[in-house]
């Protein structure tokens, strides 16, 4: 540390006339740099004036999802949001996702080093055996020499700025997966979580089942006991209650697995998680879907496609690099002497200054393959985000229809259940007093049983589909968090 202390200044103030003048050259030839290559232009996609399922129907009570990306605070279920905040936390495959987004910016650093001149330090010291005249005779040499050396191949035609240009783009495309990763996980966990929620109406369904059969078994055995109804009359009901008693039984295996799949999504297992039975909230809630076109800046897959399309696209300005000459510049300072003592004096003081050109000039047709497969590879991620457009629509389309028939549906399912439950207690009462046979009875709660069902499977088809029309249309997530989420963009970024 003391010989760099006392040998830096005097370097410094010994650089030589040829070495400024080659800092000079190379720091003009820095500003009037190119860029090779085709500037980036995001691709047309096909996009609809408006929602073809959306229509005249106007969904109950739209609600926006929170700007902190709590979409699902929509749904008012404080478990739910309980649960969904561990996933950011607690998920491994989105701590995955995380380190592969973290290694995507390390690799934008690690290209723009190649902005930079290579300095190195190195210290050598000598003894030898020298021959020399006459024969036979030699003498010992020392040789001692500390130096500074500098190698730096400026970007004169851009093919640094292009990498560089196409490792941000691949890091931004890293951040919008990181995005889709995330909003899939809470999707997967919201539906997950109401699909246990309509097992627990199930459960209460078959429960109050059982027990109005149970009822309807005891009347039953009471009229056989007083002559009034047949055998067969008790033993059918014995089977309807039995049967009943076994869905209660089953629906409890899906409510376990539901249960084992959100401990799994926030990073437990099973033994350490478990969700207690309450009183569901029974409303579908719909976020507004607003114009087509902000679909675009929405969803991060759509984000992660396009930037993967920017970064293809720099790569093949990265490939017509290849056909320019490469150009460095060298440099070194430092002192050689025989002897330690004095070694930093001016007379023992060196330098060296040079530039290498180098320019390939027969490859067997590489360099033009490579630029070929460059295009060939834009082309194909122009394609997938075009694709990753479309399926978006697709997707947004069918939630939309299915929220709008599934609504329907649910609406005529109340009717028929309010029928069928009226229907029941005026059959149970008539056969009660024996003017109808217990033959109706098992009919018509076999139907109040199988609507109520069809009520429950809908109302949980509707909440998939709410939260699947939620994360088609983004999550809350918008393409400018890739602009705030990074610390400067590249010629090309996202806008």
């Amino acid at each position: 540390m003391k010989f760099a202390k006392f040998a830096f200044p005097t370097i410094a103030m010994n650089i030589p006339y040829g070495i400024r003048i080659l800092m000079l050259v190379a720091a003009s030839a820095l500003t009037s740099c190119v860029s090779i290559g085709p500037d980036y232009h995001r691709p047309s996609a096909p996009t609809p004036q408006s929602f073809k399922e959306l229509g005249d129907w106007k969904p109950i009570e739209p609600k926006a999802a929170a700007s902190d990306l709590a979409w699902w605070s929509v749904y008012n279920d404080p478990k739910l949001d309980e649960l969904e905040r561990q996933v950011a936390v607690s998920n491994e495959s989105l701590k995955a996702s995380e380190a592969n987004y973290r290694q995507a910016l390390e690799l934008v650093a690690e290209t723009r080093a190649g902005y930079w001149p290579t300095v190195s330090a190195n210290a050598s010291a000598q003894r030898a055996r020298v021959e020399s005249s006459p024969p036979g005779t030699h003498y010992v040499n020392n040789q001692f020499s500390p130096a500074l050396a500098a190698s730096w191949a400026p970007d004169i035609w851009g093919k640094i700025r292009r990498a560089v240009e196409s490792s941000a783009a691949s890091a931004q495309a890293s951040a919008a997966d990181l995005a889709a990763a995330r909003l899939s996980l809470q999707s997967s966990l919201a539906t997950d979580y109401f699909m246990l929620r309509i097992d627990d109406e199930l459960k209460r369904l078959y429960e109050a089942t059982v027990k109005a059969y149970q009822e309807t078994l005891d009347i039953t055995r009471n009229q056989f006991e007083a002559g009034t109804a047949a055998e067969t009359d008790v033993i059918t009901a014995e089977t309807q209650l039995l049967g009943e008693q076994a869905q209660l039984i089953g629906v409890g295996v899906q409510r376990a697995q539901l249960e084992h799949a959100i401990g799994v999504l926030i990073g437990k297992t099973p033994d350490q998680f478990s969700i207690e039975p309450v009183p569901f909230t029974r409303n579908v809630p719909v976020v507004p879907v607003g114009m087509p076109s902000a679909l675009l800046e929405r969803r991060p897959d759509i984000a992660a496609a396009e930037r993967a399309a920017a970064a293809a696209s720099a790569q093949i300005g990265v490939a017509i690099g290849a056909y320019y000459p490469s150009i460095t510049l060298t440099g070194s300072v430092g002192y050689a002497s025989s002897a330690v003592a004095g070694l930093l004096q001016t007379a023992n003081y060196v330098w060296a200054a040079g530039t290498q050109i180098s320019e390939t000039l027969f490859e067997g047709g590489l360099r033009a393959a490579q630029v070929g497969a460059a295009r060939d590879a834009y082309d194909s991620a122009v394609a997938t985000y075009r694709q990753t457009v479309l399926s978006a629509f697709q997707q947004v389309e069918d939630e939309l229809a299915a929220l709008r028939i599934l609504e329907q549906q649910e609406e005529v399912l109340k009717r028929t259940v309010e029928s069928a439950r009226e229907a029941v207690r005026l059959t149970v009462y008539q056969y009660e007093a024996g003017t109808v046979a217990y033959t109706s009875v098992v009919t018509v709660q076999a139907i109040a049983l199988a609507d109520e069902q069809s009520l429950l499977t809908t109302l949980g088809s509707e909440l998939s589909a709410s939260v699947a029309l939620v994360a088609a249309l983004g999550g809350g997530w918008n393409n400018q968090m890739l602009l705030e989420g990074s610390s400067g963009h590249e010629k090309g970024a996202a806008h």
